[in-house]
Protein backbone atom coordinates (compact mmCIF):
# COMPACT_ATOMS: atom_id res chain seq x y z
CA UNK A 1 0.00 0.00 0.00
CA UNK A 2 1.49 3.24 -1.16
CA UNK A 3 0.64 6.20 0.94
CA UNK A 4 1.68 9.84 1.59
CA UNK A 5 3.60 11.01 4.41
CA UNK A 6 1.40 11.87 7.43
CA UNK A 7 4.07 14.52 8.98
CA UNK A 8 3.24 17.90 7.54
CA UNK A 9 4.34 20.62 9.53
CA UNK A 10 3.43 24.11 9.45
CA UNK A 11 0.80 26.46 10.33
CA UNK A 12 -0.33 29.83 11.64
CA UNK A 13 -0.99 30.20 15.40
CA UNK A 14 -4.54 31.26 16.28
CA UNK A 15 -4.14 30.55 20.27
CA UNK A 16 -7.70 29.57 20.45
CA UNK A 17 -7.74 27.49 23.75
CA UNK A 18 -10.98 25.57 24.51
CA UNK A 19 -13.52 25.15 26.73
CA UNK A 20 -13.55 22.11 29.34
CA UNK A 21 -14.98 19.03 28.44
CA UNK A 22 -17.32 17.79 31.30
CA UNK A 23 -16.15 15.54 33.51
CA UNK A 24 -17.15 12.13 32.06
CA UNK A 25 -14.25 12.88 29.48
CA UNK A 26 -11.66 14.27 31.65
CA UNK A 27 -10.68 10.57 32.86
CA UNK A 28 -7.93 10.51 35.11
CA UNK A 29 -6.06 13.19 34.13
CA UNK A 30 -8.71 15.95 35.49
CA UNK A 31 -6.61 18.85 36.23
CA UNK A 32 -5.56 18.79 33.00
CA UNK A 33 -5.31 22.41 31.26
CA UNK A 34 -7.96 22.55 28.11
CA UNK A 35 -6.27 22.03 25.10
CA UNK A 36 -5.01 24.85 22.37
CA UNK A 37 -6.05 24.93 19.15
CA UNK A 38 -3.31 27.00 16.72
CA UNK A 39 -3.75 25.70 12.90
CA UNK A 40 -5.29 27.67 10.40
CA UNK A 41 -8.83 26.43 8.83
CA UNK A 42 -6.70 24.91 5.31
CA UNK A 43 -3.90 23.14 7.28
CA UNK A 44 -6.74 22.40 10.34
CA UNK A 45 -8.99 20.22 7.39
CA UNK A 46 -5.32 18.12 6.50
CA UNK A 47 -4.36 17.40 9.71
CA UNK A 48 -7.64 16.51 10.85
CA UNK A 49 -7.61 14.10 8.26
CA UNK A 50 -4.26 12.25 9.13
CA UNK A 51 -5.40 12.07 12.94
CA UNK A 52 -8.80 10.32 12.33
CA UNK A 53 -6.84 7.57 10.50
CA UNK A 54 -4.62 7.26 13.45
CA UNK A 55 -7.27 7.68 15.93
CA UNK A 56 -9.70 5.07 13.97
CA UNK A 57 -8.23 1.71 15.43
CA UNK A 58 -7.82 3.41 19.03
CA UNK A 59 -11.44 4.26 18.82
CA UNK A 60 -12.49 1.14 17.70
CA UNK A 61 -10.55 -0.92 20.34
CA UNK A 62 -12.32 1.59 23.03
CA UNK A 63 -15.53 0.46 22.03
CA UNK A 64 -14.46 -3.42 22.90
CA UNK A 65 -12.79 -2.15 25.85
CA UNK A 66 -15.80 -0.12 26.88
CA UNK A 67 -18.51 -2.77 26.04
CA UNK A 68 -16.38 -5.30 27.81
CA UNK A 69 -14.97 -3.79 31.05
CA UNK A 70 -17.16 -0.93 32.14
CA UNK A 71 -20.59 -1.65 30.46
CA UNK A 72 -22.25 -4.49 33.06
CA UNK A 73 -25.19 -4.48 30.60
CA UNK A 74 -23.17 -5.41 27.32
CA UNK A 75 -23.76 -8.68 26.48
CA UNK A 76 -19.90 -8.53 25.88
CA UNK A 77 -18.89 -7.36 29.60
CA UNK A 78 -16.22 -9.65 30.69
CA UNK A 79 -16.33 -8.60 34.42
CA UNK A 80 -14.22 -5.56 34.59
CA UNK A 81 -10.42 -5.43 34.51
CA UNK A 82 -8.43 -8.32 35.38
CA UNK A 83 -10.60 -10.89 35.22
CA UNK A 84 -11.08 -13.81 31.97
CA UNK A 85 -13.93 -14.36 30.45
CA UNK A 86 -13.80 -17.73 28.80
CA UNK A 87 -16.17 -19.23 26.06
CA UNK A 88 -15.62 -23.08 24.86
CA UNK A 89 -19.14 -23.90 23.43
CA UNK A 90 -18.92 -24.36 19.91
CA UNK A 91 -21.17 -22.53 17.76
CA UNK A 92 -23.82 -23.52 15.60
CA UNK A 93 -26.40 -22.05 12.72
CA UNK A 94 -28.20 -20.82 15.42
CA UNK A 95 -25.28 -18.33 17.11
CA UNK A 96 -26.44 -15.09 14.99
CA UNK A 97 -24.69 -12.69 17.42
CA UNK A 98 -21.54 -12.65 15.49
CA UNK A 99 -20.52 -13.09 12.16
CA UNK A 100 -17.74 -15.50 10.56
CA UNK A 101 -17.47 -17.22 13.83
CA UNK A 102 -14.59 -19.30 14.97
CA UNK A 103 -14.71 -22.80 16.33
CA UNK A 104 -11.16 -23.53 15.96
CA UNK A 105 -9.97 -22.20 19.17
CA UNK A 106 -12.84 -20.69 21.57
CA UNK A 107 -11.26 -17.02 22.89
CA UNK A 108 -10.62 -16.29 26.24
CA UNK A 109 -11.02 -12.32 26.73
CA UNK A 110 -9.57 -9.97 29.80
CA UNK A 111 -8.21 -6.73 30.48
CA UNK A 112 -5.63 -5.01 32.39
CA UNK A 113 -4.96 -1.69 34.04
CA UNK A 114 -1.26 -0.96 34.28
CA UNK A 115 -0.97 2.06 36.11
CA UNK A 116 -0.84 0.78 39.73
CA UNK A 117 1.28 -2.08 38.93
CA UNK A 118 2.60 -4.98 36.67
CA UNK A 119 -0.09 -8.42 36.26
CA UNK A 120 1.36 -11.37 35.66
CA UNK A 121 -0.50 -14.20 33.11
CA UNK A 122 0.07 -17.77 34.47
CA UNK A 123 -0.70 -20.82 32.28
CA UNK A 124 -1.05 -24.62 32.93
CA UNK A 125 1.14 -26.93 31.27
CA UNK A 126 -1.20 -27.93 27.96
CA UNK A 127 -0.42 -30.92 25.96
CA UNK A 128 2.02 -30.84 23.22
CA UNK A 129 -0.86 -31.98 20.62
CA UNK A 130 -3.20 -28.82 21.83
CA UNK A 131 -2.24 -25.31 20.28
CA UNK A 132 -3.07 -22.52 22.66
CA UNK A 133 -1.96 -18.35 22.38
CA UNK A 134 -2.91 -15.62 24.63
CA UNK A 135 -2.01 -12.57 22.19
CA UNK A 136 -1.61 -9.05 23.52
CA UNK A 137 -2.69 -5.90 22.34
CA UNK A 138 -2.09 -2.36 23.49
CA UNK A 139 -4.38 0.51 23.05
CA UNK A 140 -2.76 1.65 19.50
CA UNK A 141 -3.75 -2.08 18.23
CA UNK A 142 -0.65 -3.35 17.76
CA UNK A 143 0.35 -7.13 18.93
CA UNK A 144 3.45 -6.08 21.38
CA UNK A 145 3.57 -9.85 22.79
CA UNK A 146 2.49 -13.64 22.30
CA UNK A 147 2.85 -16.55 25.45
CA UNK A 148 1.57 -19.78 23.51
CA UNK A 149 2.33 -23.13 21.43
CA UNK A 150 4.63 -20.96 19.00
CA UNK A 151 6.33 -18.43 21.08
CA UNK A 152 6.55 -19.79 24.79
CA UNK A 153 5.59 -23.38 24.65
CA UNK A 154 3.50 -25.37 25.92
CA UNK A 155 4.75 -26.10 29.43
CA UNK A 156 3.81 -24.03 32.33
CA UNK A 157 5.05 -20.48 33.11
CA UNK A 158 3.96 -16.87 35.12
CA UNK A 159 4.51 -14.19 32.23
CA UNK A 160 4.83 -10.79 33.57
CA UNK A 161 2.92 -7.70 31.83
CA UNK A 162 4.07 -4.19 32.60
CA UNK A 163 3.20 -0.50 31.54
CA UNK A 164 5.47 2.15 30.18
CA UNK A 165 6.13 3.66 33.50
CA UNK A 166 7.86 0.54 35.50
CA UNK A 167 11.26 -0.11 35.43
CA UNK A 168 11.55 -2.98 37.86
CA UNK A 169 13.90 -5.95 37.14
CA UNK A 170 12.30 -9.61 36.62
CA UNK A 171 11.11 -10.93 39.85
CA UNK A 172 11.81 -14.41 40.93
CA UNK A 173 9.86 -16.87 39.17
CA UNK A 174 8.53 -15.03 36.47
CA UNK A 175 9.74 -16.45 32.86
CA UNK A 176 9.46 -13.49 31.18
CA UNK A 177 8.53 -9.78 31.49
CA UNK A 178 6.92 -8.26 28.53
CA UNK A 179 6.89 -4.14 28.52
CA UNK A 180 3.92 -2.51 27.26
CA UNK A 181 3.67 1.03 25.74
CA UNK A 182 0.52 1.83 27.31
CA UNK A 183 -1.19 1.36 30.44
CA UNK A 184 -4.03 -0.24 29.81
CA UNK A 185 -4.01 -3.70 27.44
CA UNK A 186 -6.23 -6.13 26.11
CA UNK A 187 -5.59 -10.02 25.82
CA UNK A 188 -7.11 -12.65 23.68
CA UNK A 189 -6.62 -15.89 24.55
CA UNK A 190 -7.49 -19.14 21.37
CA UNK A 191 -7.55 -22.53 23.20
CA UNK A 192 -7.97 -25.16 20.07
CA UNK A 193 -11.30 -27.52 20.18
CA UNK A 194 -11.15 -30.54 18.53
CA UNK A 195 -15.27 -30.53 18.72
CA UNK A 196 -18.67 -30.89 20.99
CA UNK A 197 -16.79 -33.91 22.81
CA UNK A 198 -13.65 -31.69 23.38
CA UNK A 199 -15.55 -28.88 25.55
CA UNK A 200 -14.85 -30.45 28.94
CA UNK A 201 -10.86 -30.68 28.42
CA UNK A 202 -10.98 -27.12 27.12
CA UNK A 203 -12.90 -25.72 30.14
CA UNK A 204 -10.66 -27.44 32.57
CA UNK A 205 -7.72 -25.34 30.82
CA UNK A 206 -9.07 -22.58 30.42
CA UNK A 207 -9.96 -22.64 34.34
CA UNK A 208 -6.13 -22.62 34.69
CA UNK A 209 -5.60 -19.27 33.13
CA UNK A 210 -5.23 -16.96 35.83
CA UNK A 211 -4.37 -13.20 36.31
CA UNK A 212 -2.97 -12.53 39.22
CA UNK A 213 -1.42 -8.50 40.28
CA UNK A 214 2.35 -8.90 40.62
CA UNK A 215 2.11 -7.73 44.91
CA UNK A 216 -0.23 -10.35 45.33
CA UNK A 217 1.87 -12.77 43.20
CA UNK A 218 4.60 -12.11 45.05
CA UNK A 219 2.92 -11.85 48.47
CA UNK A 220 4.02 -8.44 49.39
CA UNK A 221 2.05 -5.02 49.99
CA UNK A 222 0.28 -3.01 46.98
CA UNK A 223 1.26 -0.08 45.81
CA UNK A 224 -0.77 2.73 46.70
CA UNK A 225 -4.22 3.13 44.67
CA UNK A 226 -3.58 5.07 41.63
CA UNK A 227 -6.65 7.70 40.51
CA UNK A 228 -9.70 6.22 39.71
CA UNK A 229 -11.35 6.49 35.53
CA UNK A 230 -14.49 8.27 34.20
CA UNK A 231 -14.40 6.43 31.23
CA UNK A 232 -16.34 8.40 28.65
CA UNK A 233 -19.32 6.42 27.92
CA UNK A 234 -18.85 4.85 23.97
CA UNK A 235 -21.02 6.85 21.32
CA UNK A 236 -20.13 6.09 17.96
CA UNK A 237 -21.83 8.82 15.96
CA UNK A 238 -19.66 11.13 18.40
CA UNK A 239 -16.54 8.67 17.91
CA UNK A 240 -16.53 9.01 14.23
CA UNK A 241 -17.09 12.93 14.19
CA UNK A 242 -15.13 15.57 15.24
CA UNK A 243 -15.44 14.24 19.00
CA UNK A 244 -13.13 11.39 17.84
CA UNK A 245 -10.70 14.13 19.35
CA UNK A 246 -12.37 13.65 22.91
CA UNK A 247 -12.03 10.37 23.01
CA UNK A 248 -8.47 9.95 21.23
CA UNK A 249 -7.19 12.61 23.96
CA UNK A 250 -8.72 10.60 26.54
CA UNK A 251 -7.24 7.26 25.48
CA UNK A 252 -3.72 9.15 24.75
CA UNK A 253 -2.74 9.79 28.53
CA UNK A 254 -2.59 5.83 28.69
CA UNK A 255 0.25 5.99 26.28
CA UNK A 256 2.51 8.01 28.26
CA UNK A 257 5.09 8.96 27.46
CA UNK A 258 5.01 9.12 23.86
CA UNK A 259 6.41 7.05 21.32
CA UNK A 260 10.12 8.75 20.29
CA UNK A 261 8.90 8.15 16.58
CA UNK A 262 5.46 10.14 17.02
CA UNK A 263 6.90 13.11 18.45
CA UNK A 264 6.76 15.44 15.81
CA UNK A 265 3.35 13.89 14.84
CA UNK A 266 1.70 14.65 17.93
CA UNK A 267 3.17 18.25 17.96
CA UNK A 268 1.17 18.45 14.34
CA UNK A 269 -1.60 16.85 15.48
CA UNK A 270 -1.54 19.36 18.82
CA UNK A 271 -2.68 22.26 16.28
CA UNK A 272 -6.01 20.76 16.14
CA UNK A 273 -6.33 20.45 20.15
CA UNK A 274 -5.28 16.58 20.01
CA UNK A 275 -3.25 16.03 23.62
CA UNK A 276 -3.17 13.42 26.21
CA UNK A 277 -6.10 14.31 28.84
CA UNK A 278 -6.72 17.27 27.70
CA UNK A 279 -10.13 18.74 27.50
CA UNK A 280 -11.90 19.34 23.90
CA UNK A 281 -15.10 21.39 22.95
CA UNK A 282 -15.95 21.36 19.42
CA UNK A 283 -18.48 24.01 20.21
CA UNK A 284 -15.52 26.21 21.74
CA UNK A 285 -14.49 26.41 18.24
CA UNK A 286 -14.46 29.14 15.18
CA UNK A 287 -17.11 28.34 12.97
CA UNK A 288 -14.66 27.82 10.54
CA UNK A 289 -11.96 25.97 11.88
CA UNK A 290 -14.92 23.26 13.45
CA UNK A 291 -16.16 23.28 9.67
CA UNK A 292 -12.68 22.20 8.14
CA UNK A 293 -11.77 19.92 11.08
CA UNK A 294 -15.43 18.14 9.78
CA UNK A 295 -14.44 18.11 6.31
CA UNK A 296 -11.06 16.53 7.80
CA UNK A 297 -12.72 13.89 9.01
CA UNK A 298 -14.69 13.07 6.05
CA UNK A 299 -11.36 13.32 4.12
CA UNK A 300 -9.83 10.59 6.41
CA UNK A 301 -12.92 8.39 6.67
CA UNK A 302 -13.10 8.74 2.40
CA UNK A 303 -9.13 7.92 2.35
CA UNK A 304 -10.00 4.81 4.57
CA UNK A 305 -12.81 3.41 2.53
CA UNK A 306 -10.64 4.01 -0.25
CA UNK A 307 -7.86 2.23 1.18
CA UNK A 308 -10.00 -1.11 2.26
CA UNK A 309 -10.92 -1.38 -1.31
CA UNK A 310 -7.70 -2.00 -2.56
CA UNK A 311 -6.59 -4.35 0.39
CA UNK A 312 -5.81 -7.41 -1.10
CA UNK A 313 -4.42 -9.29 1.70
CA UNK A 314 -4.34 -9.54 5.28
CA UNK A 315 -0.87 -10.45 6.35
CA UNK A 316 1.16 -7.90 7.09
CA UNK A 317 -1.98 -5.43 8.29
CA UNK A 318 -1.56 -6.82 11.95
CA UNK A 319 1.56 -7.00 13.59
CA UNK A 320 4.00 -5.23 16.28
CA UNK A 321 5.02 -1.26 15.96
CA UNK A 322 7.98 -2.43 14.08
CA UNK A 323 6.26 -4.53 12.09
CA UNK A 324 3.35 -1.45 10.96
CA UNK A 325 6.17 0.51 10.97
CA UNK A 326 4.45 4.14 10.54
CA UNK A 327 1.99 3.37 8.43
CA UNK A 328 -0.72 4.65 10.04
CA UNK A 329 -3.50 3.73 7.22
CA UNK A 330 -2.66 -0.03 7.13
CA UNK A 331 -3.37 0.11 11.03
CA UNK A 332 -6.67 1.44 10.71
CA UNK A 333 -7.25 -0.42 7.54
CA UNK A 334 -6.46 -3.18 10.03
CA UNK A 335 -9.02 -2.44 12.46
CA UNK A 336 -11.82 -1.58 9.38
CA UNK A 337 -11.60 -5.56 8.08
CA UNK A 338 -11.13 -7.13 11.01
CA UNK A 339 -9.58 -5.64 14.64
CA UNK A 340 -7.36 -7.67 16.56
CA UNK A 341 -6.14 -10.08 13.95
CA UNK A 342 -3.27 -12.07 14.97
CA UNK A 343 0.62 -11.27 13.61
CA UNK A 344 1.15 -13.54 10.48
CA UNK A 345 3.80 -15.94 12.07
CA UNK A 346 0.39 -16.63 14.20
CA UNK A 347 -2.07 -17.21 11.75
CA UNK A 348 -3.25 -16.39 9.23
CA UNK A 349 -6.85 -16.62 6.86
CA UNK A 350 -7.25 -17.22 3.68
CA UNK A 351 -10.30 -18.16 1.23
CA UNK A 352 -12.67 -17.48 -1.77
CA UNK A 353 -16.03 -16.47 -2.91
CA UNK A 354 -15.66 -17.26 -6.37
CA UNK A 355 -14.66 -20.04 -8.68
CA UNK A 356 -12.19 -20.47 -11.70
CA UNK A 357 -14.42 -18.73 -13.46
CA UNK A 358 -14.88 -15.68 -11.11
CA UNK A 359 -18.40 -16.79 -10.13
CA UNK A 360 -20.19 -16.33 -6.77
CA UNK A 361 -19.77 -19.95 -5.19
CA UNK A 362 -23.60 -20.90 -4.83
CA UNK A 363 -24.49 -24.51 -3.10
CA UNK A 364 -26.39 -25.59 -5.96
CA UNK A 365 -23.42 -25.95 -7.91
CA UNK A 366 -21.19 -29.20 -6.40
CA UNK A 367 -17.14 -28.29 -6.08
CA UNK A 368 -14.39 -30.13 -5.48
CA UNK A 369 -11.39 -28.22 -3.70
CA UNK A 370 -8.35 -30.39 -4.65
CA UNK A 371 -4.76 -30.44 -2.63
CA UNK A 372 -2.00 -32.17 -3.85
CA UNK A 373 0.17 -33.75 -1.24
CA UNK A 374 2.76 -30.89 -1.69
CA UNK A 375 0.47 -28.14 -1.43
CA UNK A 376 -1.92 -28.94 1.53
CA UNK A 377 -1.97 -25.80 4.11
CA UNK A 378 1.61 -25.70 5.41
CA UNK A 379 0.70 -25.08 9.30
CA UNK A 380 2.63 -26.15 12.09
CA UNK A 381 -0.22 -26.74 14.77
CA UNK A 382 -3.24 -27.34 12.53
CA UNK A 383 -5.95 -26.14 10.01
CA UNK A 384 -9.36 -25.91 8.86
CA UNK A 385 -11.80 -24.33 6.81
CA UNK A 386 -15.27 -23.25 7.90
CA UNK A 387 -18.14 -22.35 5.42
CA UNK A 388 -20.32 -19.03 5.93
CA UNK A 389 -23.43 -18.42 4.12
CA UNK A 390 -23.53 -14.73 2.34
CA UNK A 391 -24.31 -12.34 3.05
CA UNK A 392 -24.94 -13.11 6.56
CA UNK A 393 -21.39 -14.51 7.08
CA UNK A 394 -23.27 -17.30 9.54
CA UNK A 395 -22.61 -20.85 9.75
CA UNK A 396 -24.92 -23.27 7.88
CA UNK A 397 -27.09 -25.74 8.93
CA UNK A 398 -26.80 -29.52 7.23
CA UNK A 399 -27.63 -33.01 8.29
CA UNK A 400 -24.21 -34.07 9.24
CA UNK A 401 -23.57 -31.35 11.45
CA UNK A 402 -20.04 -29.68 10.48
CA UNK A 403 -19.35 -26.92 9.83
CA UNK A 404 -15.98 -26.93 8.97
CA UNK A 405 -13.24 -29.37 7.94
CA UNK A 406 -9.96 -29.50 8.33
CA UNK A 407 -6.62 -31.93 9.36
CA UNK A 408 -8.07 -32.81 12.35
CA UNK A 409 -11.28 -33.72 10.74
CA UNK A 410 -11.99 -37.68 12.18
CA UNK A 411 -12.28 -39.75 9.20
CA UNK A 412 -11.13 -37.70 6.48
CA UNK A 413 -9.80 -39.63 3.74
CA UNK A 414 -6.49 -38.75 1.56
CA UNK A 415 -5.62 -39.93 -1.52
CA UNK A 416 -3.26 -43.02 -2.06
CA UNK A 417 -0.88 -40.14 -3.23
CA UNK A 418 -1.13 -37.94 -0.15
CA UNK A 419 -3.80 -35.54 -2.16
CA UNK A 420 -7.00 -34.65 0.00
CA UNK A 421 -10.56 -33.68 -2.23
CA UNK A 422 -12.47 -31.48 -0.36
CA UNK A 423 -16.42 -31.91 -1.69
CA UNK A 424 -18.42 -28.33 -1.09
CA UNK A 425 -21.55 -28.87 -2.43
CA UNK A 426 -25.56 -28.48 -0.56
CA UNK A 427 -26.49 -32.58 -1.06
CA UNK A 428 -24.78 -34.93 0.38
CA UNK A 429 -21.82 -36.09 -2.80
CA UNK A 430 -22.48 -39.81 -2.02
CA UNK A 431 -21.52 -41.71 0.93
CA UNK A 432 -18.31 -43.11 -0.03
CA UNK A 433 -17.56 -38.77 -0.10
CA UNK A 434 -19.38 -37.62 2.97
CA UNK A 435 -15.93 -38.24 4.89
CA UNK A 436 -14.79 -35.01 3.06
CA UNK A 437 -18.03 -33.14 2.29
CA UNK A 438 -18.42 -29.31 3.84
CA UNK A 439 -22.18 -28.60 3.41
CA UNK A 440 -22.94 -25.58 1.67
CA UNK A 441 -26.32 -23.69 1.42
CA UNK A 442 -28.25 -23.64 -1.74
CA UNK A 443 -27.43 -20.06 -2.33
CA UNK A 444 -24.20 -17.81 -2.34
CA UNK A 445 -21.29 -19.07 0.01
CA UNK A 446 -17.70 -18.08 1.29
CA UNK A 447 -15.34 -20.59 2.37
CA UNK A 448 -12.36 -19.29 5.32
CA UNK A 449 -9.58 -21.18 5.88
CA UNK A 450 -7.33 -20.78 8.76
CA UNK A 451 -3.97 -21.77 9.34
CA UNK A 452 -2.22 -22.16 12.57
CA UNK A 453 1.68 -21.59 12.54
CA UNK A 454 1.73 -21.02 8.62
CA UNK A 455 4.95 -21.76 6.61
CA UNK A 456 6.17 -18.33 5.58
CA UNK A 457 5.38 -20.34 2.22
CA UNK A 458 1.93 -18.98 2.76
CA UNK A 459 2.59 -15.24 3.01
CA UNK A 460 5.39 -14.71 0.55
CA UNK A 461 3.04 -15.83 -2.07
CA UNK A 462 4.43 -19.32 -2.97
CA UNK A 463 1.76 -21.22 -1.32
CA UNK A 464 -2.00 -20.04 -2.69
CA UNK A 465 -5.47 -21.43 -1.65
CA UNK A 466 -6.60 -23.67 -4.88
CA UNK A 467 -9.71 -22.34 -6.73
CA UNK A 468 -12.94 -24.50 -6.35
CA UNK A 469 -13.35 -26.71 -9.53
CA UNK A 470 -16.55 -27.21 -10.55
CA UNK A 471 -17.85 -30.75 -10.48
Amino acid sequence: MNLSTLLRLGGISLGLTLAMLPQQYAGAQASTPAATVSAAPDEARAIAKDAYIYAYPMLFNYKTLYEQAEDPGSKSYVGGFGKFRNYSHPYGPENKDIVTPNNDTPYSWAWLDLRREPWVLTVPAVKNDRYYVFQWIDLFTYNFAYVGSRTTGNGAGHYLFAGPNWHGDTPKGIDKVFRSETDIILTLGRTALSGPSDVKDVEAIQKQYRLTPLSAFEHSSAPPPVAKVAFPKWDEAKATSIDFIAYLNFLLQFTQPTAPSETELMQRFAKIGIAPGAAFDPAALPAATREAIEQGVADGKAALADAEKHTTSSYDLFGSRQDLNGDYMKRAVAAAMGIYGNTKEEAVYVGTRINADHEQLVGSQPYVIHFDKKDLPPAKFFWSMTMYDLPARHLVANPIHRYSIGDRTKGIKYGADGSLDIYVQHNSPGADKESNWLPAPEGAYDVIARIYGPDASVFNGSWTFPVPQKR
